[in-house]
């Protein structure tokens, strides 16, 4: 990809717009007075995978977990538990 020079001054006074740009894949060489010092880039993506429900190995989760909440339940949930 095309490798951005830019010297400390104009990366600090617009860093926002460098950064969007090295997170489209793009490096950006940092200068000092025209001399190239450190690189700028993106970092390798890691793939996203799906959590799994719970931690424990030996953990089951009961098909009820998955059914709609009792009534009273969802009314206080919605700041309406009732009046005593």
């Amino acid at each position: 990809m095309y490798m951005i020079r830019v010297n400390i001054a104009e990366a600090r006074a617009d860093l926002a717009r460098y950064l969007a740009r090295v997170e489209r894949g793009e490096t950006v060489l940092l200068c000092r007075r025209n001399v190239p010092i450190a690189e700028i880039r993106p970092l390798p993506s890691t793939p996203v995978r799906e959590r799994p429900i719970g931690i424990d190995r030996g953990m089951k989760v009961p098909a009820s977990f998955f059914e709609p909440l009792p009534e009273p339940v969802l009314r206080a949930f919605q700041g309406d538990a009732g009046e005593p």
